[in-house]
C-alpha cells in the first residue's frame, strides 16, 4: 500500500490508555492543520479511547488506527514499508531500539514527544550499555515534559533535548461530562469523594480505609474507579467480601441513601467523577507504581491527595504540592482521614480547588510548543 508523499501521514505511537490521553491535543492540533495521521497502539483501552475521542476524523479517513508490531527487526522493517510516515512521534518514553533502527533506515524522522524520564529510567538505560544510547542517539527530536527529564534523557544519549511541557496540561475536560458529574453530584445530597485510578493491591487498603473511616450510613458516598478494565470485577468481589454496601455504574447503578461506594467500571468518564466529587484521591501512588495523573482531578478544581509513590509525576507532583493544589498522604489510610477532614472544611477545601485550577492553567501550551519543535518534520 504505497503512501504518496503529499499524503504521508504524521505518525503518532501511543501505547496504551494514559498515552493515548496525553496525546490528545497533540492528535487535535495535527488534525486542525489538516495532516493525515495514523494512531497506532500496543493495547486495546489504548484503541478504544483513541476510536472514541476522534470518531470524526476517523470516519472521514483523516486519522486510522492500526497495531503497532512488537519491536521485532522484520516487523518493524515491514510496518515502515508499509506506511511509509512523513515523521513518527513517540508519547512520553516509548523507546524501541529495532523499532528506531527501522526508521532510520527507512529515513523516517523521529521525535519523543512530551518525554518523561526518570531515575530509574536512566539507570536502567545505564544496564543497557550501548544498546539504548544508540536508540536515543538516533531521535531527530526529544521534546521533554521538565528540566530534569531533559537532563536525564541527554545523560542517557539523546541529542539536545529541550523542554516543551506536559501535553496532559493543554487536556481540556469534556463540558458535556463536567455538567452532567456536577448535575448528578448535587442529586447525591451528600458529599462525594473519588478514589481515582486505583491499581494491583491498593483496592484492598482503600475498601478496608472505607470500611474503618467512612463506610457507615448517612456517611460521604464513595467513588472506586480502577485503572484497568479487567480488574473491575475484582474490585466489586472485594467490596462484596467487605460488605460494603455498593453499586456498579457500569450496570446503570445508583446510589441510595445505604450506599458506600459507587464502583466507576467505565472507561472515558474520568471528568465525569471528578466534575463529580468534593475530594479527590488519585491512586497509583499508595503501591511502588509511581502514580497516575493528577493534572486532570486540578483541572477540574478538586482538592487533590496523591501517596508517596509519583515518582511517574515527580516535578508534576511536586510543585502542584509547593502551590497548595495538592496534599500527599502516607498511605490509604491516611488518604481517606485527609478527605474526610477536607470535607469539614468548606473553607479550606475551596481554598485547595482554586489552587489545583490556578496551577494547571499556568502550565497551558505545550502543545503549541510542541508544534513549533516539530514544524521541520511535519513538513
Amino acid at each position: 500500500m504505497p503512501t504518496p508523499a503529499d499524503t504521508a501521514p504524521v505518525w503518532v505511537h501511543a501505547v496504551s490508555l494514559g498515552e493515548t490521553r496525553a496525546a490528545q491535543p497533540l492528535l487535535r492540533a495535527l488534525l486542525d492543520e489538516g495532516l493525515p495521521v495514523l494512531l497506532t497502539h500496543m493495547t486495546a483501552t489504548g484503541r478504544t479511547e483513541g476510536a472514541r475521542l476522534f470518531p470524526e476524523a476517523i470516519a472521514s479517513g483523516q486519522l486510522r488506527q492500526v497495531w503497532l508490531p512488537y519491536d521485532f527487526p522484520g516487523a518493524t522493517r515491514r510496518f515502515m514499508r508499509l506506511w511509509r510516515p512523513r515523521c513518527g512521534l513517540l508519547i512520553e518514553r516509548e523507546i524501541w531500539p529495532n523499532l528506531l533502527a527501522a526508521a532510520r533506515k527507512a529515513g523516517v524522522p523521529m521525535a519523543l514527544v512530551s518525554a518523561r524520564y526518570s531515575a530509574s529510567s536512566l539507570r536502567q538505560a545505564a544496564r543497557m550499555g550501548s544498546v539504548m544510547r544508540e536508540a536515543l542517539g538516533g531521535l531527530d527530536r526529544v521534546l521533554a515534559q521538565t528540566p530534569q527529564d531533559a537532563a536525564r534523557l541527554e545523560q542517557a544519549g539523546a541529542p539536545t533535548p529541550i523542554v516543551t511541557g506536559n501535553l496532559k496540561f493543554d487536556l481540556m475536560l469534556p463540558a458535556a461530562q463536567v455538567q452532567d458529574g456536577q448535575s448528578w453530584r448535587a442529586r447525591q445530597g451528600r458529599p462525594v469523594i473519588s478514589i481515582a485510578s486505583t491499581r494491583e493491591g491498593e483496592d484492598a487498603f482503600f475498601i478496608d480505609a472505607i470500611k474503618r473511616l467512612g463506610g457507615a450510613p448517612g456517611g460521604p458516598l464513595f467513588i472506586l474507579i480502577p485503572r484497568h478494565p479487567q480488574r473491575f470485577d475484582e474490585a466489586a468481589a472485594l467490596l462484596a467480601s467487605a460488605g460494603l454496601p455498593f453499586v456498579r455504574r457500569g450496570a446503570g447503578g445508583e446510589p441510595g441513601a445505604d450506599t458506600a461506594v459507587l464502583l466507576g467500571d467505565t472507561l472515558g468518564e474520568m471528568a465525569f467523577y471528578y466534575a463529580a466529587s468534593d475530594v479527590a484521591i488519585v491512586a497509583g501512588s499508595f503501591a511502588p507504581l509511581g502514580g497516575q495523573n493528577l493534572i486532570e482531578a486540578c483541572a477540574a478544581g478538586v482538592p487533590t491527595i496523591v501517596g508517596t509513590h509519583t515518582f511517574n509525576f515527580q516535578q508534576a507532583a511536586e510543585d502542584a504540592i509547593a502551590a497548595g493544589a495538592v496534599l500527599r498522604a502516607p498511605d490509604a489510610s491516611g488518604a481517606v482521614e485527609i478527605a474526610l477532614e477536607l470535607l469539614a472544611d468548606h473553607s479550606r477545601r475551596q481554598t485547595i480547588g482554586e489552587a489545583a485550577r490556578a496551577w494547571s492553567a499556568s502550565h497551558a501550551g505545550a502543545s503549541a510548543r510542541t508544534m513549533h519543535a516539530l514544524a521541520p518534520l511535519l513538513r
